[in-house]
């Protein structure tokens, strides 16, 4: 099964995602700096997953694609940070966390996947 499209719509769900829920950290002072640091990282995602589709080269594809890894792994402290905080009534950042987590495991996959192939050379 190729994870490239599924990831593509998967990261825009998310970035929406992420959006509204920076929204609802406006409230305060603490939940806006965070919610920047949230925003550009949870956005950052599917803008380099995206990015990578249109990769010069293999190196290319993998070096996106892994900057879309780091990015998550970053969005995955940010919501543990809010989540914990206690920075929202209701349990989107822990939903959002979970789909994070996912997120982080398919473009591992796809990591790997490409660098044994890059390897291999297929």
């Amino acid at each position: 099964m190729d994870d490239k499209p599924v990831l593509i719509d998967r990261t825009l769900q998310f970035s929406l995602r992420v959006i509204r829920l920076c929204r609802e950290l406006e409230k305060d002072h603490i939940g806006r700096v965070l919610g920047k640091q949230l925003l550009r990282s949870g956005t950052s995602i599917g803008a380099n997953a995206h990015e990578a589709q249109g990769g010069q080269s293999k190196a290319d594809f993998i070096a996106k694609m892994s900057v879309a890894h780091k990015e998550a792994l970053e969005t995955v402290y940010w919501l543990r940070l809010i989540s914990e905080a206690r920075l929202l009534s209701n349990g989107n950042a822990t939903e959002l966390l979970g789909e994070t987590e996912q997120l982080v495991k398919i473009i591992s996959r796809i990591l790997i996947t490409s660098k044994s192939r890059r390897n291999s050379g297929r």
